[in-house]
């Protein structure tokens, strides 16, 4: 008969720690799997000088739980509330800049001084090109004049430091306010600059939610004609917390046109206007392979899915971005290839220059 929750619950209570009382007291347990005779889950310490001290309580927790008739299989991990940057010497971040806790004040939308707008990039499923339509249209932007800030908010898998070319960890002049980096002419922020490259980020959703709202209230963005908003794919807590906390201008979803992901995107479509954003448009990335030796176009993820799904749902269709070796390299290489002036450079131009220019109409009709 497999174990329950309850008995193993009742037995890291009798597991002490250093400070005295026990695991399951101190609500330090999180994410509880029992899978046959396999026991999973994670200790979850308040910081990480804690954290440190606890591999004597997992070694205990281990040989409790093994005690246990019906568990062979016991893996803890433990992980901090607050994770603490490590800045690389000479960098300048003070070793108590932390990011990592719950959400403060009220989901009340709110604005960040300086910016004047603030537009999420968003998509129903991973692997359709989000990110890099987000650091090329904010390179795009930057190199028509505006002030663009753009915030890696994808925290479990943040991929922008790469493709923007940064590998440094940010200044903090006090603990607590972040100088963002800049690349390309984009002022820029992820999680990615602020933990160590191989520590994996486990952490719950209201942490997530505490990060979150930390890269956009702690970094000193300065004045910003537009913030970008590379979203985690989903509809999760990252983009319950944006759009409840910020007043979010607009967001745009990005699809390939295979119906897979055309499906997944309605549901990013539903969950942005639920939550009271406007979806400004939608981009089909991967639209079509050209053969750079004959010229011949190939649809290999099927074609006009993302256009069919705008009209029907009486939205702009702001761009279709086909697939290209160049572009991969590019954001391998840290240079959007938004830099550059051939093709896709040029389409990337015209939809900034699009945004732009429905943008400062806008704000003339206020």
């Amino acid at each position: 008969m497999p174990v329950s929750n309850e008995t193993i619950l009742s037995q890291l209570q009798k597991v002490p720690l250093p400070d005295g009382g026990n695991l399951v007291g101190a609500d330090l347990v999180r994410a509880l799997q029992i899978d046959g005779d396999k026991v999973r889950f994670v200790i979850e310490a308040p910081d990480a000088a804690m954290a440190k001290l606890l591999g004597p309580v997992q070694q205990a927790a281990t040989a409790a739980l093994r005690a246990l008739e019906g568990v062979n299989d016991v893996q803890i991990a433990i992980t901090a509330h607050q994770t603490k940057a490590q800045p690389k010497a000479g960098q300048g971040a003070p070793p108590q800049l932390e990011i990592g806790r719950h959400p403060t004040g009220k989901p009340e939308p709110k604005s960040i001084p300086g910016v004047k707008r603030i537009l999420a990039i968003g998509s129903g499923k991973g692997g359709v090109g989000k990110s890099t339509v987000s650091s090329n249209l904010a390179v795009a932007m930057a190199r028509q004049g505006w002030k663009v800030g753009l915030l890696d908010a994808d925290i479990y898998g943040p991929s922008q430091p790469r493709m923007m070319g940064l590998d440094r960890p940010p200044m903090s002049p006090d603990g607590k306010q972040i100088i963002p980096l800049e690349s390309h002419g984009v002022k820029f922020m992820s999680i990615g600059v602020l933990l160590p490259k191989d520590e994996a980020v486990i952490w719950r959703g209201p942490m997530l939610m505490g990060a979150l709202q930390q890269l956009l209230n702690d970094v000193r963005w300065g004045n910003l004609d537009v913030l970008i908003v590379d979203m985690p794919p989903g509809t999760g807590d990252i983009q319950l917390t944006l759009c409840t906390y910020f007043d979010v201008t607009g967001a745009i979803v990005v699809s390939t046109p295979q119906d897979v992901a055309m499906m997944d995107a309605q549901k990013a479509l539903i969950a942005f206007t639920k939550l009271g954003t406007e979806v400004i448009g939608l981009i089909e990335n991967m639209s079509g392979y050209i053969c750079p030796e004959c010229g011949h176009e190939a649809h290999i993820f099927g074609q006009g899915g993302v256009r069919a799904e705008a009209e029907k749902l009486g939205l702009p269709l702001l761009a279709e971005i086909p697939i290209s070796l160049d572009v991969r390299l590019s954001g391998d290489e840290g240079r959007p290839i938004a830099l550059g002036d051939d093709g896709i450079a040029e389409i990337y131009g015209k939809l900034a220059a699009r945004l732009i220019k429905a943008a400062e109409h806008a704000a003339q009709a206020v």
